[in-house]
C-alpha cells in the first residue's frame, strides 16, 4: 500500500514539474518574442534619429537665413517705433506642422493658442499644420477661418509663405488690424520656447513717430505691408521647422535609450527564466537517478 502511495506521489510530482516547465517555456517564448520586437523598434528609432539629425542641420542653416529676413522687419518696426493701437482687431496665426513623433512641441503651441483665445474669444484663427488644428478645433471650432496642411515635410520656402500670406491678406471676410504669430522659437538642439511675433498694418506703420525718417513713395506702401507680413510668416515657419526637427531628434534619441534599457531588462529576465528551467530539469534527472 505504501509502495503504491509513493509511486503515486512521484507520478504527481513528475506531472507538476512537467506542467511548471511548460509554463516556463511559454513565458520564455513570450519574453523572447517581446525582446525581438523591442530590438526592431530600437533599430527603427535609431535610424529616425540619424535622419532627424541630418534634417536638423539643414533646418538650422535655413533658419539662419530666415532670421535675417525677420530681423529686417523687426528692426524696421522698432526703429519706426510702431506701437499697437488700443481696441485693434487681431488675427491669431498658429504656426505648426503636419508631422508628429517630436515630443510636446505641438501641444505647447496649442496651449498658448487656447490661452489667448480664452482671453479673446472672438479672435479669428488661421492654423498652419494639421497637428495644432486638431487640438485647437476641439475647444474653438468656430474661430478657425483657414487651415493649411502639407507643411513641415520639407524646409518651408519663401514662395510657399508668400502664397499663404496672399490668401490671408486678400480675403476680405477676415477683418483684422494686427496679426499675432505664435510659433516655436529654436533655442538650442535640445530646447525650444513658444514665442510670438506681432504684425502691424501699414496704417499703423505710417502713423509711427519715426516713420517719416524713411523716404518712400505712396504706391509702394501696400507692397511694403505684404512684404513685412510675408517676412514674419516665413521667419516663424522656418524657425518652427528647425525647432521641430531638433525636438524629433531628441525624442528619437530618448526612445532609443528607453528601448535599450528595456532590452537589458528583458535579457536579464530571459536568462533568469532559462536558468530556472535548466535547474529544474537537472533536479528531475538527479531525483530520478537517486530513485533508481
Amino acid at each position: 500500500m505504501f509502495a503504491r502511495t509513493a509511486i503515486a506521489s512521484r507520478a504527481t510530482a513528475s506531472t507538476l514539474n512537467v506542467a511548471g516547465q511548460t509554463r516556463n517555456m511559454a513565458t520564455l517564448k513570450e519574453i523572447q518574442n517581446r525582446l525581438k520586437s523591442v530590438t526592431n523598434i530600437s533599430k527603427i528609432t535609431a535610424s529616425m534619429k540619424m535622419i532627424a539629425s541630418t534634417k536638423t542641420t539643414r533646418a538650422q542653416r535655413a533658419m539662419t537665413v530666415a532670421r535675417n529676413y525677420g530681423k529686417v522687419s523687426d528692426d524696421f518696426v522698432k526703429q519706426a517705433e510702431v506701437k499697437p493701437v488700443e481696441g485693434a482687431k487681431e488675427l491669431l496665426i498658429t504656426v505648426s506642422s503636419d508631422k508628429g513623433l517630436c515630443g510636446g512641441i505641438h501641444s505647447s503651441l496649442s496651449r498658448r493658442s487656447r490661452k489667448y483665445l480664452g482671453e479673446n474669444g472672438e479672435t479669428p484663427v488661421v492654423i498652419l499644420g494639421d497637428k495644432a488644428k486638431v487640438q485647437v478645433q476641439r475647444a474653438y471650432p468656430g474661430n478657425i477661418r483657414y487651415s493649411f496642411n502639407q507643411i513641415g515635410s520639407t524646409i518651408p520656402t519663401y514662395d510657399e509663405t508668400s502664397a499663404i500670406a496672399s490668401v490671408i491678406l486678400n480675403d476680405k471676410s477676415i477683418e483684422f488690424d494686427n496679426a499675432k504669430l505664435i510659433y516655436n522659437k529654436f533655442v538650442s538642439a535640445i530646447a525650444f520656447e513658444t514665442d510670438s511675433i506681432e504684425c502691424y498694418p501699414i496704417s499703423q506703420i505710417v502713423e509711427a513717430p519715426n516713420f517719416n525718417a524713411y523716404e518712400y513713395q505712396e504706391d509702394i506702401l501696400e507692397n511694403l505691408n505684404e512684404f513685412l507680413f510675408a517676412n514674419n510668416l516665413y521667419w516663424a515657419l522656418v524657425e518652427g521647422h528647425a525647432a521641430e526637427m531638433a525636438a524629433k531628434r531628441t525624442a528619437m534619441e530618448n526612445a532609443t535609450k528607453n528601448a535599450g534599457d528595456m532590452i537589458n531588462r528583458l535579457t536579464l529576465q530571459y536568462n533568469r527564466g532559462r536558468q530556472a528551467v535548466i535547474t529544474n530539469e537537472l533536479i528531475d534527472i538527479i531525483t530520478g537517478a537517486s530513485a533508481l
